[in-house]
Parts: C-alpha cells; sequence; structure tokens
C-alpha cells in the first residue's frame, strides 16, 4: 500500500520561496501511468489543484500558479518536492500530496485520489 508524507516548514515569512517535500513508501514514483500531486485547501476554502509530476517526469501547473511554482523530484529518494515562490499570507493552507492513476485538476475530494498524505499546515506570516 502506498503511503505518502508530506514534510518542511509549518511558518514561512511573506516573500519567501515555501518549500514542501513529499515522501513516498510503498511504491515507486516512477511507477508507470501514476501521477504525482499537490494539493492544497487554505482556511475556510476548498481545495485547490496546485499542480502535478508524471511518472516519466513530465510536470503540469495550474494556470494561476504557474509563475511561481515548481515540481521536481529526486527519484534515488522517492519523494517529490514542491516550491511555491513569493508567497503571501493568501498562500496559507494546508498542504498534500497525492497519487493518482490518471491527471486529475477539478479535485473536489482528496478520495478523488487513490493516496494521499495526511496534510502539513503552513502559514505564511512576518
Amino acid at each position: 500500500q502506498v503511503q505518502l508524507q508530506e514534510s518542511g516548514p509549518g511558518l514561512v515569512k511573506p516573500s519567501q520561496t515555501l518549500s514542501l517535500t513529499c515522501t513516498v513508501s510503498g511504491g515507486s514514483i516512477t511507477t508507470n501511468g501514476y501521477y504525482w500531486t499537490w494539493i492544497r485547501q487554505p482556511p475556510g476554502k476548498g481545495l485547490e489543484w496546485m499542480g502535478a509530476i508524471a511518472w516519466r517526469g513530465s510536470t503540469y501547473y495550474s494556470p494561476s500558479l504557474k509563475s511561481r511554482t515548481s515540481i521536481s523530484r529526486d527519484t534515488s529518494k522517492n519523494q517529490f518536492t514542491l516550491q511555491l515562490s513569493s508567497v503571501t499570507p493568501e498562500d496559507t493552507a494546508v498542504y498534500y500530496c497525492a497519487r493518482s492513476p490518471g491527471l486529475i485538476r477539478d479535485v473536489r475530494s482528496l478520495t478523488d485520489f487513490g493516496s494521499w498524505g495526511q496534510g502539513t499546515q503552513v502559514t505564511v506570516s512576518s
């Protein structure tokens, strides 16, 4: 059974770059056909799809975040990472990583994905 775990700083200052890592166990991030996704949920709001990296390494980004977002991976560590630059307090959210057998951009529930992490709170504040 695949398990995902987010890690990273819980507090980031405005204008800095937020960096989160998703560590995957029980399955390889290069397994054919799977997409590895970052999602976030700001307080009092719905889930927002941020972007994904495919098993082959291709990346996909939300148009609204594309200019600030970068997703990469380290296959030797079975990890993928999110970097979000120039953060503001509006980037305060719970951030999740997830896996799905196809690319999902319209996220209604984490159950849309086969597997997902428990989420990590990130607060942007000075």
